[in-house]
C-alpha cells in the first residue's frame, strides 16, 4: 500500500485528470439542458452560498470558480483514496480491471455524494441536471481516474509501507 504522502501526490495528479474530464462532460450537459455551461458548477458552490448559487446561471468568480474549486478538491480527495487503496496494484492490472476499479471508485463517490452526505454537502448537480447527465459526469470521473492512474509512471516508492520499508505487492 502506498504511503499517505505518496497517495496525496499521485491523487492530486489523477484527481486533476478526473476533475477536468468530468467538468467537461457536466458543463456540456449543463449547456444542453439549461442553456448555460456554468449552471452546474455554480450550483456546486451552494456549499458556501446556499440555494442562491443554483439560481445564478452566468459564469462568475463567486459561483463558477468556487464551484469548480470544490469539484476539483473533491476529485483529488477521491483520487487520493483510490491511490492509497489501489494505486500500487494498478500498474499490474489489465486495462479492463484498471477501468473497472476506477469506475468502482466513481460509484462509491456518487453513493456518498447523494446518499450519505447531507443535501447541503451534495455536489448540487441535481439542481440543474437530469439523472442521466449526472451519471455521465460520474462515468467521466471514473474514466478520468483510470486514465490518470494509467498515465502515471510506476514508481518503486509504490512498493513501500508506511514506515518506508520496501515490500512486495
Amino acid at each position: 500500500m502506498k504511503t499517505w504522502r505518496r497517495a496525496m501526490v499521485d491523487g492530486a495528479a489523477v484527481g486533476a485528470v478526473a476533475s477536468v474530464l468530468s467538468t467537461a462532460v457536466l458543463a456540456a450537459a449543463s449547456r444542453r439542458e439549461t442553456g448555460s455551461w456554468s449552471a452546474c458548477l455554480n450550483a456546486t458552490s451552494h456549499w458556501a452560498w446556499g440555494d442562491e448559487a443554483a439560481r445564478h446561471l452566468e459564469p462568475s468568480l463567486r459561483y463558477t470558480a468556487l464551484g469548480y474549486l470544490i469539484h476539483h478538491g473533491a476529485s483529488c480527495f477521491w483520487a487520493t483514496l483510490y491511490e492509497r487503496g489501489l494505486g500500487a496494484r494498478v500498474s499490474r492490472m489489465p486495462p479492463s480491471a484498471r477501468i473497472a476499479s476506477a469506475m468502482g471508485a466513481a460509484a462509491v463517490a456518487c453513493l456518498v455524494d447523494y446518499r450519505v452526505c447531507p443535501r447541503r454537502l451534495s455536489p448540487g448537480f441535481e439542481m440543474h441536471l437530469s439523472k442521466p447527465a449526472i451519471a455521465a459526469g460520474y462515468l467521466a470521473f471514473g474514466l478520468g481516474i483510470a486514465l490518470g492512474a494509467m498515465a502515471r509512471p510506476r514508481d518503486d516508492r509504490d512498493c513501500r509501507d508506511d514506515q518506508g520499508r520496501s515490500r512486495r505487492l
